[in-house]
């Protein structure tokens, strides 16, 4: 540690701090622009400079090392007098256009500029203008001549997003922001730029113009999307949602947010929006009152029963659903007589778990892990936020290794990655722990070839200190998903690496713990989705999309007699639902999400219910008392959380990864395999509907990926069209070759219209020349 002495004040800083860091331990304010905790020091705007003893002249409080015994002086008449003149120099070009600027009310400029900004402007020449750019739906960046090159967005874009999408051009006063080739910014964390931008250069281009920052309420909440349960401020003007930004949380999502999380808030104003209940009558859609849309579900629920018994209703809930819509679904449905009771739409392993599925460590940890092997992950896309935290590892010198049927991009160096078709990736892994086993002198779990590609990761997970190893989506949903966890679990325990599941959505960890799985004997998704049911609850789920092959789960839906369709959307399941109920997202509702570590969080609705809207976990508790069932007189969700959860302190003794299913390869087959991921903009029901996040390049139509071997065997050259077929579901698609995806592999993806009739998300696949 070295001592320093900052405005008469000793202050005890690591060796190797910045005077910045000494400043901010020491809770004393320089004002600054391009310094940013998260982001490499660029010391570029030289607003923090400092009076600092025996130095002929101000420094940049950023960039200038401590050293022991060093005197700095913040407020003093030299510092303060660099510290104005930089002001009137960044104040030189600037248009001055408060009052009409977006980020009035929130710009450091403006704030700076009260306490070290003149008056008057000795400056009389004409100001420069730089254009416009369109970098695509998301960032406004209408107003460049705002811009004080401070290159925080172009830092973010290298190191924390991974691809420098945004860099500077020119020199001096022709200095401008731009992405020289005139590309739109693509990164799926891209709208950070948006709140790191100190001027109102970048702007959010879905809130341009519709609000100002002091008309705006903030109110604290949880992301619905993927696992890392993001931290939220919601701003609303009369009762409506106008932004989202993140709440800083160092444990969850740091100061970051994935766009999905940022802009998806769209959808909770769009024309889709189910107002009202509904049922369907000769064919007819007819909006009804809640007291006779409940009184008609729970007359069919009992005639179903009545005709059928009771295993032939089930209910299928989304695991982006809270903690307490999932509980009472489950209540609901045994309460009956059923033990038809699933969240796992997209899976095709049901193999009964020995605990609750989760990440295997804190999420903060990811940073800091030093070898890392990714089985079955889309990760930039699946866990965008997880994604940055490798890749923070990375640059710090963690060996990442990934097993998949692509080798997609990370934005970040891979040590290796392999790409084998899903049905060999238990092989491979297999692989692994045989090379693992060899160089441990070890049993290995069951007998294989040791490959130059499992050596290698078997010899990296063997060296390092912080070690995991992490299934992905793709993982959870492999049909082999069980062998993959006893594999990865043997790997773990012998190289000493944690292991556990990125998770898929927001609160798959908490459907587990409420126990949203099927009861003995029961039907699992899978089964339920493929015609057995009678009588259907779907809660926030819409069937074409969500399930593993949704064209047999809209087909088995249609053949039921009562489907209820409990969703915030007219358009969810309009075609297989015989009742909507319109239930509230979760901006209208209280609840709570259990993250990928296991994070119990909680949140209050931030508006009122839209319209006749009502939270699920009210519908379902009325539901409940109309079918005469005990235990549905919750007065709050916090009532319903309590018997839901319990004690929330042994939450982390549920978790657990342990799995002893057998480990058996599956046969290679000769013919093609699909591979599906779930479009980033097409994985829960308010993405879809989020109008900016469906303009973005990876919200635009799928294509169908070839290896070079397949694209050669068809002939295909430039753009090319392809006929994909599964069974009977045939679709022509747009061909695109991809050089890393292995020999036999076609990637197909699921979550959208397109591939909406398509069959199941693993499995054999025909493609020809269309």
């Amino acid at each position: 540690m070295i001592e320093i002495e900052l405005d008469g004040k000793k202050v005890e800083v690591q060796e190797g701090s910045m005077v910045m860091h000494a400043a901010d331990k020491a809770g004393t304010y320089i004002p600054h622009f391009c310094y940013h905790k998260k982001l490499s020091i660029a010391a570029n705007c030289r607003m923090c400079l400092v009076d600092i003893e025996k130095a002929p002249k101000p420094m940049p409080a950023c960039a200038t090392p401590v050293t022991q015994g060093m005197i700095v002086r913040t407020k003093s008449e030299k510092a303060l007098k660099a510290q104005q003149g930089v002001m009137e120099f960044l104040l030189i070009n600037h248009p001055l256009d408060c009052p009409i600027c977006d980020q009035g009310g929130e710009c450091q400029l403006q704030d700076l500029a009260v306490g070290y900004g003149a008056s008057t402007s000795r400056y009389n020449e004409e100001k420069r203008v730089v254009f416009h750019k369109d970098v695509g739906p998301l960032i406004s960046m209408e107003e460049m001549s705002r811009c004080i090159h401070c290159t925080r967005c172009v830092r973010f874009g290298q190191e924390v997003a991974g691809k420098m999408e945004l860099g500077m051009i020119h020199r001096g006063e022709h200095s401008e922001i731009t992405t020289v080739a005139g590309d739109t910014v693509d990164s799926e964390l891209s709208g950070n730029m948006i709140d790191l931008c100190p001027v109102g250069a970048l702007t959010s281009k879905p809130f341009r113009y519709s609000a100002r920052t002091w008309e705006l309420s903030r109110r604290k909440s949880v992301s619905p999307h993927d696992s890392t349960g993001a931290n939220l401020i919601v701003q609303v003007k009369a009762n409506r949602v106008m932004r989202v930004v993140p709440l800083e949380n160092e444990a969850v999502n740091e100061c970051w947010l994935a766009d999905r999380d940022r802009f998806s808030y769209e959808s909770l104003n769009s024309d889709d929006r189910l107002t009202q209940p509904m049922i369907k009558q000769n064919g007819e859609w007819q909006a009804t009152d809640w007291t006779t849309a409940l009184e008609y579900v729970a007359r069919a629920l009992d005639g179903v029963r009545q005709q059928h018994g009771v295993r032939a209703i089930g209910a299928l809930g989304s695991a982006h659903s809270t903690v307490e819509e999932l509980h009472l679904l489950n209540k609901l449905v045994r309460g009956i007589g059923s033990p038809n009771v699933d969240y796992r739409l997209r899976h095709a392993d049901f193999t009964a778990p020995d605990g609750v599925r989760w990440l295997g460590t804190s999420i903060a940890s990811l940073s800091d892990l030093q070898r890392v092997l990714v089985v079955g992950s889309f990760l930039r896309k699946d866990h965008p936020l997880f994604a940055a935290r490798l890749r923070h590892a990375a640059r710090k010198g963690a060996k990442v290794h990934s097993l998949h049927a692509v080798a997609d991009d990370w934005y970040m160096p891979m040590a290796s990655s392999i790409a084998v078709a899903p049905s060999a990736w238990v092989q491979t892994l297999a692989e692994i722990a045989a090379a693992v086993a060899a160089e441990k002198g070890a049993t290995a779990p069951v007998s294989a070839n040791v490959t130059d590609a499992a050596r290698a990761v078997a010899a990296s997970l063997l060296s390092g200190e912080r070690r995991a190893v992490l299934l992905g989506n793709a993982a959870a949903q492999h049909p082999q998903a069980s062998a993959l966890l006893s594999l990865a679990n043997w790997i773990g325990e012998q190289t000493g690496a944690s292991v556990g599941y990125l998770t898929e959505a927001a609160n798959t960890v908490g459907a587990q713990l409420v126990g949203a799985l099927p009861g003995e004997g029961g039907l699992n998704a899978q089964q339920m989705l493929s015609g057995e049911l009678k009588a259907c609850i779907l809660l926030n789920v819409e069937p074409a999309f969500d399930a593993a092959n949704p064209a047999l789960a809209v087909r088995a839906l249609q053949g039921a007699d009562c489907v209820i369709a409990m969703t915030p959307f007219k358009n969810a399941a309009l075609d297989v639902a015989d009742v909507l109920l319109p239930v509230s997202p979760f901006s209208e509702t209280s609840g709570t999400f259990v993250n990928a570590e296991g994070r119990v969080q909680s949140f209050h609705g931030v508006v009122k219910p839209l319209g006749e809207t009502r939270p699920a976990w009210k519908v379902l508790r009325v539901l409940g008392n109309l079918l005469q069932l005990d235990g549905f007189s919750h007065e709050t969700s916090e009532e319903v959380r309590a018997e839901a959860l319990g004690d929330l302190s042994t939450v982390p003794a549920r978790l657990s990864n342990r799995c002893s299913a057998p480990i058996k390869p599956a046969a290679s087959g000769s013919g093609l395999e699909r591979i599906s991921d779930v479009m980033i903009y097409g994985a829960d029901s308010l993405v879809r509907r989020a109008t900016s996040l469906q303009l973005t390049r990876d919200a635009r139509p799928p294509v169908a990926s070839l290896s070079s071997d397949l694209w050669a065997q068809l002939g295909l050259n430039g753009t090319a069209a392809v006929r994909v077929s599964q069974g009977e579901a045939i679709a022509v698609m747009t061909a695109q070759l991809d050089p890393t995806l292995a020999a036999n592999v076609v990637r197909v993806p699921a979550g959208h219209p397109a591939t909406a009739g398509m069959g199941p998300m693993f499995g054999p696949i025909t493609v020809e020349k269309a």
